[in-house]
This record gives C-alpha cells, sequence and structure tokens, in this order.
C-alpha cells in the first residue's frame, strides 16, 4: 500500500532492531512487585494560600455518547471527567480512588509540578493498584488550559480525561463567556479496546483495519482544502475511529453551547485524542487564537487551526446570530465532531455539514509568537542535546535516539541551565511532542510550548530552562506510539 510505504523509514545507522518485547511508556511494575517510591511527602501549605480539593473515582462505566452507547473505563460516569478548577499558586489536592480491573496513575499534562506528582508510574510514583486510592498534591503554577489522563499503557484511549483550567487572578477578561471544547476519538466499547488495537498494531505492522478501523485507509484530505493530499502532516495517524467526539457527544446528537449574539466567547479547546490531530473551525466566524498550551502569544486571527494530540489553544470569537457547528475535522480520515453553537432561533444544520472555514487557509499552531509576557528570559544556552524521534510501521516500532524507551539512554542536565534541544523527527509521520515538567520556548519565535506538532523529517529548536528536578518523561502523545518505544527519560544530575 502507498501510504505504509510513505510511512516506513529506512533507519540505516539509528540503530532500531526488532527485540520481540513492548517497551511500555507506563514503565509499570508486575503485580506483586515492591514499592520503590512510597507515599509521598505532603506538600505543606503557606500562609493564605488556598487549597483546591477534589476526589476522582476511576472505574468501569457505560457511558452514552448521544446514541451509541459504549462500555469504557472512566472518571465517575462521564467523558470528559470532572472539570478541576483551580487558580494559579493554589495547592491543588486530589484524591484517586482506583476502582479498575488494572493499575492506573494520573498524569496532569502541561503542569510544570513537582516531580512526585507527576504520575508516570516506574518514573515518579509506584502504580495505583486496585482498590486503592493514591492523593496527588502539586501547586499550580502557571494559568492556562491543560488536563489530565492516566499514564499507565493505553489507558487514555478509554474514558479517562478531564480539563483542568487554571485562572489567572490578574485575567483581563474582554470576554462575556468561556466554553471547555474536549476532543477525542473513540473506539472503546464498540465491539475493540485500546489494547486490541495496540495488539493489533503491532501483529499488522500498523493496520488496525479490521472493526471498522483502517489505518489511514479512507482519507479525507480534500474536503479540507489539502490539495496536495498529506500537506501539511504527512501521514498523521494510524487508527480509522468509529466515533470523533466533543465533549463526550457524538454529532447525530451534539453538544449544544448556548449564548446571546454579539457575546464575545472565549474557547478552551483541549485535544485528549490517543491518534488524531483535528482541523477546528467555526461555521460563519473568525476566531482569534490567544492562547498555546496555557501561555499567551500575539493575537492571530483565523477561519481554523490545527491541533495535535496534547495540544491546547485557546480562542475569543464574536458570536452572530443563529445555530452554527463548531467542527473539529479529523486530519487523514473520515468523519468528524460536532458541537454547536446556538445564540437564536433556527434549525440546527446537518450533522455531516463542513464549514467554509475548513477550506482554509488553516492556522499552523508553530506560526505563532509568544506574547512578550510568554518569553522565556533571554540567556545563553549552556548545554545542547539532541531528541531524534525514529520509527516505522512495519514491524511497529518506535524509539528515540536510536532504540525504544527502556532501551535508549535517558538525556541528562543540570538544574540551573538553559538547555538547547533539537526535536529532530526523522519519520515520515508527525508526532505530538511532549515534555513534562517543563515548558520550551521555540527559538523562533519565542512561542512556549509543552506539546509541539514535529512534522516529517522536521527539525525544531527550543529551549528549556532546567528548573525543575527530577527524572522526567518525553514522548510522543500519538499514545500507541509512545506506547511502542517513542519516549525517553528526560533526568536532572544528582
Amino acid at each position: 500500500m502507498n501510504s505504509l510505504s510513505r510511512r516506513s523509514v529506512i533507519l540505516g545507522s539509528l540503530g532500531i532492531v526488532a527485540t520481540g518485547t513492548l517497551a511500555a511508556c507506563s514503565a509499570s511494575q508486575p503485580a506483586g512487585t515492591p514499592t520503590a517510591f512510597g507515599t509521598p511527602t505532603a506538600v505543606p501549605t503557606t500562609p493564605g494560600q488556598r487549597v483546591t480539593t477534589a476526589k476522582l473515582i476511576a472505574k468501569r462505566a457505560t457511558l452514552d455518547l448521544g446514541g451509541p452507547e459504549v462500555g469504557t473505563w472512566a472518571y465517575g460516569d462521564t467523558a470528559p471527567g470532572p472539570l478541576i478548577r483551580a487558580t494559579a499558586g493554589d495547592l491543588v489536592r486530589v484524591t484517586l480512588d482506583n476502582q479498575l480491573p488494572a493499575d492506573t496513575s494520573i498524569h496532569w499534562h502541561g503542569i510544570a509540578l513537582a516531580n512526585a506528582a507527576d504520575g508516570v508510574p516506574g518514573m515518579t510514583q509506584d502504580p495505583i493498584r486496585p482498590s486503592t486510592t493514591f492523593t496527588y498534591e502539586f501547586v499550580a503554577p502557571d494559568p492556562g488550559t491543560y488536563f489530565y489522563h492516566p499514564h499507565s499503557g493505553v489507558q487514555l484511549d478509554r474514558g479517562l480525561y478531564a480539563a483542568l483550567i487554571v485562572d489567572d487572578p490578574q485575567e483581563p477578561g474582554g470576554y462575556d463567556l468561556e466554553y471547555v471544547v474536549v476532543l477525542d476519538d473513540w473506539v472503546d466499547g464498540t465491539g475493540r479496546t485500546p489494547d486490541d488495537v495496540l495488539t493489533q498494531l503491532i501483529a499488522k505492522g500498523g493496520s488496525a483495519t479490521s472493526g471498522g478501523m483502517g489505518g489511514m485507509g479512507g482519507m479525507d484530505h480534500g474536503s479540507m482544502g489539502m490539495g496536495g493530499g498529506a500537506a501539511p502532516f504527512g501521514d498523521a495517524g494510524d487508527v480509522q475511529y468509529p466515533h470523533y467526539l466533543i465533549n463526550g457527544r457524538v454529532p447525530a446528537a451534539p453538544d449544544v453551547l448556548a449564548a446571546k449574539p454579539g457575546q464575545r466567547v472565549r474557547l478552551r479547546v483541549i485535544n485528549a485524542a490517543s491518534d488524531t490531530i483535528f482541523t477546528v473551525a467555526l461555521g460563519g466566524h473568525r476566531m482569534t487564537v490567544t492562547h498555546s498550551d496555557g501561555f499567551p502569544v500575539q493575537p492571530t486571527e483565523t477561519g481554523a487551526f490545527y491541533i495535535g494530540m496534547g495540544e491546547r489553544y485557546d480562542a475569543v470569537v464574536t458570536l452572530k446570530d443563529g445555530v452554527f457547528p463548531l467542527v473539529a475535522a479529523p486530519f487523514g480520515k473520515q468523519g468528524q465532531a460536532l458541537a454547536l453553537v446556538r445564540t437564536g432561533a433556527g434549525a440546527a444544520p446537518p450533522a455531516t455539514l463542513r464549514p467554509d472555514e475548513l477550506a482554509g487557509p488553516v492556522l499552523l499552531g508553530t506560526t505563532l509568537v509568544a506574547a512578550e509576557s510568554a518569553r522565556l528570559a533571554q540567556r545563553d544556552a549552556e548545554a545542547t542535546e539532541v531528541i531524534q524521534l525514529n520509527g516505522q510501521m512495519a514491524p511497529y516500532q518506535w524509539g528515540i535516539n536510536g532504540g525504544p524507551f527502556g532501551e535508549n539512554e535517558p538525556i541528562v542536565i543540570t538544574k540551573g541551565e538553559r538547555v538547547h534541544l533539537d526535536l529532530a523527527n526523522m519519520t515520515m509521520m508527525t508526532h505530538p511532542f511532549h515534555i513534562h515538567g517543563h515548558t520550551f520556548g521555540l527559538l523562533s519565535s519565542g512561542l512556549r510550548k509543552d506539546t509541539v506538532l514535529l512534522r516529517p523529517m522536521e527539525t525544531i529548536a527550543v529551549e528549556l530552562q532546567a528548573d525543575n528536578a527530577g527524572d522526567w518523561a518525553a514522548h510522543c502523545h500519538n499514545i500507541y506510539h509512545a506506547e511502542a518505544g517513542m519516549m525517553i527519560g528526560l533526568n536532572y544530575r544528582a
């Protein structure tokens, strides 16, 4: 198949070889393994500090997606799970009760928190065993749009995800309403589980075609105005999902976001998908993108924008009178996710309607420029490291710096250094690359990110301030690539 040959990479001297084992992103320990990390030390409060608390129950659940009913795992009885909202500077204290039949964890995606709360079993904590609880405590340092999800196996591709919003006590406002918009690709409970999908990807060399899913079959670039077919991302996902969701709903029964004509709305858009880049547009409207991964950017107007797995973008829009489709079109795949924005009377548009805005031009996040307040302080780098993404579809193997996680050497940095990182994608697929515990600045624009889309054969130079000691994960946020080995440690010297 042409799609397979375009995704294959000749590794040459990169040194990835078949090992016959899966390098788990979760680094989970076998049942019965003695604890290595124990209970984390309680975080003391400071005078006057507010404490935001929540309790989550991870359990089996049957969810109604707006028609389809699916058996899955979720935080309670909904997906997305409970919204957690704090203010920058708060101590956040969340207890997870694990009622699942498997170990689990929570990663607080994008938050530069203490290492012990980062939620990576085998790296920062022991796995949370079934029928046990674990309490996460961390100070929310930076305002912005974040989310939380497991860092155990491919559990992200179930219903275990939810938004985490950190408010700015100095927020200038300038908008009337806020919508939290969570995007997802969905397979669990449709005759297959995410674990089934991963098993098939490995067994069939990147083909997950049965059960209504086809690797990259049924590409639909033309409806997004791509022209050249796979521009700008090449091959961007391995799984054709049966459902794409906004706020846990399929297009046939969409979430309805109510407002009044003329109101100015802030959209907080989170891509919680496991394998899908989306193109987001609100029919009949132009949006102004204001934040990327929580940090302000120079306001940029667009009709549509791309958002990769793990990325978050905030945008403001002044609403017209009527009923409008808010669409997230999966790049390179059939179908779409849909919500409705209703400000007045009128019939809802068809669930399959594609807004003209999807035809482009579409904003690519890496072209944004940081607001001055979001830039890292200017200084020379004391260290330079290369993070090279390697891999292939057949056999289904992914790695960093020549090997899968567990076989590659961690990158070692020193606290206090400014570290220059060359993020180099040496594959013919696009990968959303995420670094835990830190944000980084793109050298070209100062844009602050914690997750960045690396297009095929693209290198992006970034700088990171080594100000958060610990052992951290850095990985592709396509959960299947990460679980197949595309992860590396970013460790501080003792």
